[in-house]
């Protein structure tokens, strides 16, 4: 059963990677130094992550950056490119902190709540990133406030545009997931 169950892990993950840069092609907004608005690219991730759990969702949001990097590089540095790619898509697996809880309840609010922290896990490495690397760009304003709303402008509409989706699809999404067997 472990076998096949770990065929199923891989299969999905492959799935959920490849889905992720179709979405992560339909930009709605590109931001001129970096980011944009997409049709959802966290999704499947976050998805993932509910459904397998804490590493398996870090793992593939981290294989997912570092494939987004080969798609649509933007580098200066070795640091940059781990906080902007791997680390940054890989703490979108927080949401896997909600398979336990969404396996009892499965409620509404724990899939936003989760999606919502790992978002902001995101942002917290975009704007670690934008101030580090990018402060030349804020001027004369705190490269902290300019690179937190900076990455704010971007992050924001896509969380909103995921939990749109997320609690369109929840329903049969959350019966998936807790009659699922791992």
């Amino acid at each position: 059963m472990k076998r096949k169950t770990n065929v199923l892990m891989l299969a999905e993950a492959g799935m959920m990677i490849a889905l992720s840069v179709l979405l992560g092609y339909i930009e709605l907004y590109r931001m001129p130094n970096g980011g944009s608005v997409s049709a959802g690219k966290m999704i499947p991730i976050i998805i993932y992550s509910i459904r397998w759990g804490l590493i398996p969702g870090i793992t593939v949001g981290a294989i997912y950056g570092v494939l987004d990097f080969i798609l649509k590089p933007f580098f200066f540095h070795p640091l940059q490119f781990l906080l902007d790619y791997p680390l940054a898509f890989g703490i979108l697996g927080l949401a896997g902190l909600a398979t336990t809880r969404i396996r009892n309840n499965g409620s509404y609010i724990q899939m936003i709540l989760w999606t919502t922290l790992a978002v902001f896990g995101r942002l917290v490495f975009h704007v670690i990133s934008g101030v580090v690397f990018f402060s030349e760009f804020a001027g004369a304003q705190n490269p902290i406030i300019y690179s937190l709303i900076y990455n704010a402008t971007y992050l924001i509409p896509e969380l909103v545009i995921s939990l749109i989706v997320l609690i369109i699809i929840w329903k049969p999404l959350r019966k998936y997931i807790i009659n699922s067997r791992w």
